[in-house]
């Protein structure tokens, strides 16, 4: 291959993959040989209250290697990707510079998205506008909801599956709250400098992930996790609040103010973290720069060096 046909030394990597597939502990390995910094890439790990409930990395692999954009955030404080994108990028741009990888590891999708490929700078949509059309597609049922999409943006339409509720309801809300199409938005996004990327993916299906998320949560309670969540309420006793919206958290929430036994809370929250996990799992699957692996391939490290282009020496400016 000469070298105008050769592709670039990937500059930053990426470690992406459904909740519960070790994604911290396999990117803390990974900063430690590569001399990287681990940056969260992760919209639940912000939250300052919950790290117990929202996994974030702990002592043993922070002491690895740096991490950053984890806890950082107060429950009652929304994060959005474009505030993502603005919290990231600056921190990525100085890891470069200081001669350090990179490793951008996570389970939000759109955070990865907006990194690679740039930010839609959609305006905020009104909750009315968003709760109407939520609740028009619990009554309609969302392939109604698709045919009313494709006459007002059938570019957008064309290209999403009749029952994928998130993604009608979102570009409907988006079409009435600004007055263009989705599609529109999209077209014109805020570009990302572009960058190099290595982009691995932890690839399990569901049957192999729920008894892991089960296992999980019982060792998050086990840890403390219901003590954390109380502490929470105490803080912040709103449930309105974004940081209680995360899976977990939404569920102990009910616990603790009476609305749920504590086996209905853990049921529940196994439930939701296993649809979750779901989502994520097509969301991955249909980003075609992502090389697929299974966590066993993460045992031993050095083809992910090699695929560097031999370390940190050349994988930086």
């Amino acid at each position: 291959m000469s070298e105008k046909t050769r592709p670039p030394i990937p500059k930053i990597l990426c470690l992406a993959g459904p909740t519960g597939s070790g994604k911290s502990r396999i990117a803390a390995r990974l900063g430690e040989l590569l001399g990287g910094t681990v940056i969260n890439a992760d919209s639940r790990q912000v939250y300052a209250d919950f790290p117990i409930i929202t996994a974030q990395p702990g002592e043993t692999e922070r002491g690895l290697c740096p991490h950053l954009l984890y806890g950082f955030l107060d429950c009652r404080e929304k994060i959005s990707a474009g505030h993502y994108f603005r919290l990231a990028r600056p921190r990525l741009e100085e890891e470069l510079a200081a001669g350090r990888l990179p490793i951008l590891t996570g389970g939000t999708g759109l955070y990865f998205r907006a990194l690679l490929s740039g930010l839609a700078d959609i305006p905020q949509v009104d909750a009315e506008i968003r709760r109407k059309w939520q609740e028009r597609c619990a009554i309609l049922g969302s392939p109604e909801l698709h045919r009313e999409l494709s006459a007002l943006d059938p570019e957008y339409a064309g290209k999403i599956h009749p029952h994928d509720r998130q993604r009608i309801t979102r570009a409907l809300e988006v079409r009435e709250a600004t007055g263009r199409p989705l599609s529109w938005w999209l077209r014109n996004r805020t570009k990302s400098p572009g960058l190099a990327c290595l982009y691995l993916g932890l690839e399990l299906n569901l049957a192999e992930l729920e008894p892991l998320l089960r296992g999980r949560i019982e060792t998050m309670l086990d840890n403390g996790g219901l003590e954390e969540a109380r502490q929470a309420l105490e803080r912040c006793p709103d449930p309105s609040a974004p940081g209680w919206s995360g899976i977990g958290c939404a569920e102990l929430y009910r616990f603790l103010t009476g609305e749920l036994v504590l086996d209905e809370a853990k049921e529940l929250w196994i439930k939701n973290t296993r649809a979750y996990a779901k989502r994520q799992l097509t969301w991955f699957r249909a980003e075609k720069a992502i090389i697929r692996r299974r966590p066993e391939d993460f045992g031993d490290l050095e083809w992910v060096r090699e695929r560097l282009g031999g370390g940190n020496d050349q994988a930086t400016p």
